[in-house]
Parts: structure tokens; C-alpha cells; sequence
């Protein structure tokens, strides 16, 4: 449904199917949300792991590698990894 029907002349029944789909397409959607922030929570967690690990070694905490590396990552760009 692209464009938003005119109300008037919907029955109740077609009222209510379009509140169920726009509904569960709602629910899908809060779904995806939860799923990319969990995806993100966990890059972070790695992240901050490796930049821990660099500061104890007296390596460069950070590094031009380590923003492409996790660009990569973000983009899904990298072997080995689920994109969705």
C-alpha cells in the first residue's frame, strides 16, 4: 500500500485487515530494529575488546586500519559474515 485510502469508503472489514497488515508490517520492522541493534552492541563489544587489548601491548589504540576494518564490517563487507 503506497498511498493511504480513502477512508470513507472503506468498509469496517477492510479497516481492520489494513490495521492487521500495517500492524504486523510494524511488528517486522521492530523486529529488524532489535536485530541490527543487537548485530550493532556486539561490533562494539568487539571493538572495544581489541582496543583494549592494543592499549595493553603499548600498540596504537586506534588506528586508520581499525576505522576501514570496522567499515568493512559494517558494510558486510567482510569474508565470513552474515550480511543480514
Amino acid at each position: 500500500m503506497d498511498t493511504f485510502p480513502d477512508l470513507g469508503s472503506l468498509t469496517d472489514q477492510e479497516l481492520k485487515e489494513i490495521i492487521k497488515q500495517l500492524t504486523d508490517e510494524e511488528m517486522e520492522i521492530s523486529y529488524r530494529r532489535r536485530i541490527l541493534h543487537g548485530k550493532i552492541d556486539i561490533l562494539r563489544a568487539e571493538l572495544v575488546n581489541r582496543l583494549r587489548k592494543k592499549d595493553e601491548t603499548g600498540e596504537l589504540v586506534i588506528s586508520g586500519a581499525d576505522v576501514q576494518q570496522l567499515t568493512d564490517i559494517l558494510a558486510g563487507r567482510v569474508p565470513g559474515t552474515d550480511s543480514e
